[in-house]
């Protein structure tokens, strides 16, 4: 998916809320407005949320015609895999091909001041006066190793306007399998001899990998030993579609032409929009149940009933509007 023409001038708000014209800027592919959208969406305030569903709608699948163009990668793996280093790497190959990149890098929250902690925009090497990338270190918020609403609803937003968004999550635990919930494709990356194929397999993140990706290639045999035993544990898990990258992001780098080829070929053998159907869904469900705990599910008639409820929605219907379509049904 190459880079297309964008405008260079937003267009005009007119009698639009800020939300709404931020919205359309998005979906007129207008780059800059990523920063204002971002801030928009991480706000907490009241009025903020209100124009926050604004902008949402106007980058919903009912106002684009269908899905976003964009392609969500999650990315995920325990800290010290070399996750930052490898994403400079496949930010340099998109960019060499004229691909728009936004990045969100997912960090663990402040307890005092809600906010990220490590600032991994600062540990990724891009220029800065290259205008078709945007990144941004996101709080995880309350949902600790998990997506805070804001990062979710960014990345949906940012699809419709850049060619690839790049979700990095922190660490790697049982909430991490979010990112399960609203990337298209999931690579998870593991260091050679750090025994983290016996770990994955204890917390389930074995399950959700579309790419696997054994970082250090250069380091030789035990990078190719990290290799065949990831891909036998996948085999042991009946994934005998995972492709397994191995890649060296020093200079010259090794495998990374290789793992864009594999993101690339797993977004276009899956049904996109089935699958985004199914994370709007599920993210609804998350944000109501967070939002009013099992008395709201109860109210409904339990998780089962929550989920025929958004089953028979309309599919273009955006998260905002299945949470309302939920506490609707629960107000009956």
């Amino acid at each position: 998916m190459s880079g297309a023409a964008r405008p260079t001038q937003p267009s005009a708000p007119g009698a639009r809320g800020v939300g709404a014209a931020l919205g359309a800027r998005l979906r007129g592919r207008d780059l800059s407005a990523a920063p204002a959208a971002l801030n928009l969406l991480e706000s907490s305030a009241a009025a903020d949320r209100a124009q926050a569903a604004e902008l949402l709608r106007e980058v919903s699948p009912a106002a684009l015609g269908g899905e976003a163009p964009g392609h969500i990668v999650g990315i995920t793996g325990p800290p010290g895999a070399g996750k930052s280093t490898l994403l400079s790497a496949l930010l340099k190959a998109w960019r060499s091909e004229s691909r728009a990149v936004a990045m969100l890098a997912v960090d663990p929250s402040s307890r005092r001041s809600g906010g990220s902690l490590l600032g991994d925009r600062a540990r990724v090497e891009f220029d800065p006066k290259d205008r078709e990338i945007f990144i941004r270190s996101t709080s995880a918020g309350e949902r600790l190793g998990g997506l805070a609403w804001a990062t979710r609803a960014a990345a949906h937003a940012l699809a419709a306007a850049f060619d690839v968004v790049v979700i990095e999550t922190v660490g790697v635990g049982q909430a991490e399998t979010e990112v399960a919930d609203v990337a298209d494709t999931i690579a998870v990356v593991v260091q050679p001899g750090s025994g983290d194929v016996l770990q994955f397999l204890k917390s389930g993140i074995m399950e959700i990998p579309d790419v696997l990706v054994v970082t250090k290639a250069d380091l030789g045999q035990i990078a190719l030993s990290t290799r065949r035993d990831v891909s036998a544990a996948l085999r042991s898990l009946g994934s005998r579609d995972t492709r397994v990258v191995a890649v060296s992001s020093l200079s010259p780098p090794q495998g990374i032409g290789e793992l864009v080829e594999a993101l690339d070929e797993h977004r276009a053998s899956v049904d996109v929009r089935e699958r985004r159907l199914r994370a709007r869904r599920a993210n609804a469900l998350a944000d109501f149940a967070h939002e009013h705990g099992e008395s709201g599910l109860r109210a409904l008639g339990g998780r089962h009933a929550a989920e025929q409820l958004l089953g028979v929605q309309d599919p273009k219907l955006d998260t905002a509007a299945l949470v309302a379509t939920l506490e609707e049904g629960a107000r009956r």
